[in-house]
């Protein structure tokens, strides 16, 4: 596949209980040196939910960050160990900080497949490559702003979906994160193939009527949708990386 698209980059990281008030000062404080790295093009601070998915109960232990680089960037620096990579991409400063309050660190880079949408109106994952033939497993990011009015709306709605996000065919695992609580969410998952996916996204009962309620009814300010490759992950999160083997597999 065409490797202009930038690589997408999110990191995880689990602060230890008792450090858990440096995460915040960390979500101030690293703009400074995110905003000046020249490695990165486009990144997001978020929090991330409980439960796995667009969530209204934080985890105050894990946190995300999200970051685009060049293919060439990635290409030179791929086969570094977790905390070189970190260092390397998000700088010393923050490589440092994590080492010193976090106790879990993960990593995971992607291609864009697919994207459609925008991001505080950028489109930060570049264009969607057409023709391929790529048939191993799939990253979904999927991200919205909700509008103040319709916030009871689109929550109500949450719960009944995310019960049967886990139990689908060809799920692995996700995340739910955003940069706001409640209003900016965003949720990625990994699947097994694109078919499964497709399948839990325009053929599950549940989440099909939210798909179609939230056209109608005009829930989005603004919202992002885009399919990626998995290239390589790294660490893990509370112990695990159900990703790692699937990648490996493929």
């Amino acid at each position: 596949m065409p490797t202009i698209n930038p690589i997408t980059h999110i990191f995880i990281v689990r602060y230890k209980w008792f450090t858990v008030p440096f995460a915040f000062i960390a979500m101030a404080m690293f703009h400074l040196f995110l905003r000046f790295n020249k490695n990165i093009h486009f990144y997001k601070l978020m929090g991330c939910g409980r439960n796995g998915t667009f969530d209204k109960t934080p985890d105050f232990m894990q946190w995300c960050i999200l970051a685009t680089t060049t293919p060439n960037f990635f290409e030179a620096n791929k086969t570094l160990p977790l905390n070189k990579f970190i260092k390397k991409t998000l700088g010393g400063f923050i490589s440092s900080w994590f080492s010193i309050f976090c106790n879990e660190k993960f990593t995971l880079s992607l291609q864009t497949l697919a994207t459609h949408g925008t991001w505080d109106g950028q489109t930060p994952f570049g264009a969607s490559i057409k023709q391929h033939n790529y048939t191993g497993p799939i990253g979904v990011m999927t991200r919205a702003t909700i509008r103040l009015n319709r916030f009871s709306h689109f929550w109500k709605h949450v719960d009944g979906v995310a019960k049967t996000l886990s139990t689908s065919p060809g799920f692995v695992t996700s995340v739910g994160v955003g940069e706001i609580p409640w209003i900016k969410q965003a949720t990625f998952s990994i699947w097994e193939t694109e078919e499964q996916m497709k399948a839990f996204a325009y053929k599950r009962k549940e989440h099909a009527e939210v798909v179609t309620k939230t056209k109608k009814e005009n829930w989005y300010s603004e919202d992002l949708f885009a399919r990626f490759v998995p290239l390589k992950t790294t660490g893990s999160i509370k112990g695990q990386n159900k990703i790692a083997d699937i990648i490996n597999a493929n």
